[in-house]
Parts: C-alpha cells; structure tokens; sequence
C-alpha cells in the first residue's frame, strides 16, 4: 500500500528515535546506511520517526532527501541529545495538529481545557476540575517542593531551594547545576518529539512568550520521575562534577520511563475530542477565507471577479 505522505508519523507505531555521533551516513537503495569505522548499519528509515545527529556526524545530500522523503525527521544535536540546534523534515504533511494546538491556544476555553489536563496527567489523584488556575498552580508549587525532598532524603543530599543563574553557572551548588543540565537534556527529547508529531514548540500553554514555551509545558510532566532523581543520583556519585554522570542518568530513567512513547500518546490525551471540521487539513490545504473561515485550496476562483478586481455576476 502505498505512504501517505499526509498523515503524521506516530512515535508509538515506529522507532522512536535513532541519536548517531562519529559516524558517515550515506545513501544506500531506498534507506541509509551508518558507516562507523570497519562497521556498516543499515536503518530502517521508513520506520523511523526522528533521526538525531549528534558530534561528529557526516551526512550526504541523498541520504537526507531520502530520510525526509519516508518521513524521518531530521535533528541536529549535541552530544547525547544534550542540545538541540535545528531540525528539518521534507514531507507534505498535515498541518492538523499544528492548526489545533493553536486553535485551542487562542481560545480561552479550550486553553484552560488543555491546562487542566496537563496538570491532571502529572497528578492523576488530584481533582483541579473546580480549581482556579491560581489555585492549580499552588498546589503545583507544594507537589513539586515535595519531589525535590524526597529526591534529597533518598540519596542523602542537602537540599534548600531551587536556585540557578544563566549568566553565573557556577555560582550554583551542585544539585541545581544538575537539575538544569538534566532539564537541558530533556527539553531537547521533548522538542524533537514536538517537532516530529507536528506540533509548535512555541505556543504554549502553561508557559508562554518564548519559542520553547510547549517544549517546557511538556517537559514539565516527566521531570518528577525523570530528572530530578537522575540530578540528585548524579550528586551523590560525584559531587564536584555532576554534570557527566547527568547525562547517563537521564538515559536510564528516560529508557525506564518509556518517554518517547509517553509523550505521543499524552499529546493526544492533552488535545483528544478538541478538534472539528475547521483544523482539519486536506489534501490540498485549505485557503483563508474573512467570510466563511476557511474554503477549498487548488481551486481556481478567477471567475468570481471581474478584470477590475470587482465580483463577477
């Protein structure tokens, strides 16, 4: 049967990811090929979702229109995903979910909807259907203060505030300095699985004003069970320099989380039963209209007006 090229990849029906580094990927019939030293891997790259490239990685020009043309998005990263620089993807896709996520970001209905949801995705026992945003996010503030304690009285490690600059990083005591590297890492796996379900990484919902504010909102579910027992675990092997046991750690709870797969299916929880008739993106897209919404695309309207630019009787 042949691809729809329309219809977005689902992380939890493929390989999730692939992340490469030190390595030559070629073309190779209609698939690639990982060259690495002696060694040649062949990946199925119609089944792959998100191909990340990684520190010394070398592409050729056939490889990425063939990975972009089966629908693998392509990442560029830092080492161990640590950082993400830029991503590209060549298909004519749907602009659904796209159009969706900014519908319901636009409408304050739908926005607090998808607010309450995601609170109720990171604490299943809390009902926030009568809650008011300001109240949500106190009992936020207490759930979260109580994460980082338990977090400290498993692995022995003092503990006082959540405290970190930007511009003075080394002004942070080690725990802090781990908690944000272990949050860098992860909000580079949340924006490549964003970008490749076709979502924006900019139009958030709890957060907002920065072209990362949903790649945060999202970050903000797994970050209890993920990355602030890998930052305080890091602590207690190495207290000077926690840094380079973060990243290990972060892939092992990541792996034991099942992330990738969570977050597509907790995308789909966050928007299910949201859509209409209006987000859905046809085959030819659809043209803007100020009167009626929304009007059939690869139409040709010329017959409406009048070579003066006057409706036509």
């Amino acid at each position: 049967m042949a691809k729809d090229l329309k219809e977005l990849p689902k992380l939890r029906d493929s390989i999730s990811y692939l992340y490469v580094e030190h390595s030559i990927i070629d073309q190779e019939d209609s698939s690639i090929i990982l060259h690495r030293g002696s060694e040649d891997v062949p990946v199925p790259v119609s089944s792959l979702t998100c191909l990340m490239l990684g520190p010394g990685t070398n592409i050729t020009h056939a490889a990425i229109k063939t990975a972009t043309e089966n629908g693998c998005m392509i990442v560029w990263c830092g080492e161990h995903c640590a950082r993400f620089y830029a991503a590209g993807q060549g298909e004519t896709r749907s602009a659904k979910n796209t159009l969706l996520q900014a519908k319901c970001c636009m409408n304050e209905r739908l926005h607090m909807i998808v607010v309450r949801r995601m609170y109720e995705l990171r604490f299943p026992k809390m009902d926030c259907s009568q809650m008011t945003l300001q109240q949500i996010r106190g009992m936020e503030g207490i759930r979260v203060r109580k994460s980082y304690q338990m977090a400290a009285k498993m692995y022995g490690i003092p503990w006082h505030k959540r405290d970190y600059k930007n511009t003075d990083w080394d002004s942070s005591d080690a725990v802090n300095r781990a908690l944000s590297s272990a949050n860098s890492i992860l909000y580079s796996v949340c924006q490549a699985a964003i970008y490749s379900l076709g979502y924006s990484s900019a139009l958030g919902f709890v957060h907002t004003g920065k072209m990362l504010s949903f790649v945060y909102d999202v970050a903000d579910l797994y970050k209890a069970e993920t990355t602030i027992p890998a930052a305080f675990e890091a602590v207690k092997l190495d207290a000077k320099q926690p840094e380079k046991h973060t990243r290990k750690l972060c892939r092992k709870y990541f792996h034991s989380a099942k992330l990738m797969k969570r977050i597509a299916l907790d995308l789909g929880k966050l928007f299910e039963d949201l859509e209409n008739e209006q987000v859905e993106a046809k085959e030819t897209g659809d043209l803007w209209d100020d009167q009626y919404g929304a009007v059939d695309g690869g139409v040709n309207y010329a017959g409406e007006v009048d070579d003066d630019g006057c409706d036509g009787d």
